[in-house]
């Protein structure tokens, strides 16, 4: 994550693996709303995030609403984050009246971050 080009924008970048391995690079735009913690998201008028501070390195958490859903998410460029970070994100999930927690398996390598 990033200081955008413009005031009050920051730019989140990731190379995402898909179900045939392949790995694909994607780009967020994330626009501050002056008195708020809120983000939104260029193109998705309906979704809001909110960022939250992690001690877990290579990592990011966030929640994201929009119409009719509600996630909390865990990133990390470590195939097995160490375990203080998923404990630390499913004590904050655990607050906000989480239901589920799903730890999706990583049977390969990260994807590496693109360059552009």
């Amino acid at each position: 994550m990033a200081a955008g080009s413009a005031p009050m924008q920051l730019h989140l970048r990731a190379t995402i693996r898909m179900k045939d391995g392949h790995c694909v690079p994607r780009k967020w735009i994330y626009h501050l709303t002056e008195g708020s913690t809120d983000l939104r998201t260029e193109g998705r008028p309906d979704m809001k995030t909110e960022l939250f501070s992690s001690s877990c390195p290579g990592g990011i958490m966030l929640n994201e609403t929009g119409q009719g859903y509600q996630r909390f998410l865990l990133y990390n460029r470590s195939p097995y984050p160490p375990k203080k970070c998923v404990e630390e994100f499913k004590s904050l999930t655990s607050c906000l009246d989480s239901k589920a927690f799903l730890l999706t398996p990583r049977n390969q390598e990260p994807c590496e971050l693109s360059t552009n």
